[in-house]
């Protein structure tokens, strides 16, 4: 027999544009977050989860379904924190757990920093938190040398500059963004969000004062993100938590990373 899962969607304007977001299922509430990765690429680990809980996807600011007014503007953690809190009050169902991941590990990261009312857990996989390494300002650099390359017109040199930084095995023949949305996407990860993203400093004190899980795919040993999530481990006192698969488990095996996250969720309680 096959469960079928209702899935509501709505906006939610902002004072700078406007939120699209997804809600399934029922019980406590639970956002899945990513960045730039919109609701879609959450879509069936969420449809797993909405048994036992709310999940809540979003396309976070300027991406996809969530346009702003300037297009241009940057994308912060801190703005993408606070859209986050409205959709947790607009919902009128929080204080939510939180799995962030990638970029919105970093929203995560400034959630609980921000709006400590607004969360229960929070567990963020692989944070790009690369001011956290001792090879910061090379990988500063490598990133501007990357975005002046995108900027330049070649995504294809944009990517391979990319992967080659995070030690990511993947042809960059295979990220390069083909659709329409997908190159308007692809262009503000690399112009207005991945910079800030990727520079953004945690707050460590307000953060060991929250309930954080620093999460890293078992199969991302030697990645940047494998080694920033463990720089943060490191500095919140935390052991680092394994999940199935690698920097995107949750997409390539939904299955098994939700039955991961359900096991982590109620340990942390």
């Amino acid at each position: 027999m096959t469960r079928t899962t209702t899935t509501t969607t709505g906006t939610l304007d902002v004072a700078d544009g406007t939120l699209y977001y997804e809600v399934r299922g029922s019980g406590p509430l639970l956002a899945l977050v990513g960045a730039p990765m919109d609701a879609a690429a959450f879509a069936p680990a969420a449809d797993l989860l909405a048994g036992t809980r709310t999940v809540l996807t979003t396309d976070p600011r300027g991406i996809h379904r969530s346009p702003l007014r300037d297009p241009e503007q940057e994308s912060t953690p801190r703005a993408r924190a606070d859209d986050l809190a409205a959709l947790i009050d607009h919902l009128d169902a929080g204080p939510a757990d939180v799995l962030g991941s990638s970029g919105g590990a970093v929203t995560a990261l400034a959630l609980a920093a921000a709006h400590p009312d607004r969360v229960g857990t929070v567990i963020a996989h692989e944070p790009p938190v690369e001011r956290l390494l001792p090879d910061r300002d090379a990988l500063a650099a490598h990133l501007d040398a990357m975005v002046a390359t995108y900027a330049a017109g070649d995504p294809l040199g944009a990517w391979q500059r990319f992967l080659e930084a995070g030690n990511i095995p993947v042809p960059a023949e295979m990220m390069v963004a083909r659709e329409p949305q997908q190159i308007a996407d692809e262009r503000r990860w690399f112009l207005h969000e991945m910079a800030a993203t990727t520079r953004f400093e945690p707050d460590v004190a307000a953060l060991r004062a929250a309930r954080v899980v620093v999460a890293i795919g078992e199969d991302s040993a030697g990645e940047v993100c494998d080694r920033t999530s463990r720089a943060l481990a490191a500095l919140l006192g935390v052991e680092p938590v394994l999940f199935p698969g690698g920097h995107i488990g949750f997409v390539d095996d939904p299955a098994a990373f939700t039955s991961r996250l359900r096991d982590v969720l109620a340990g942390a309680r």
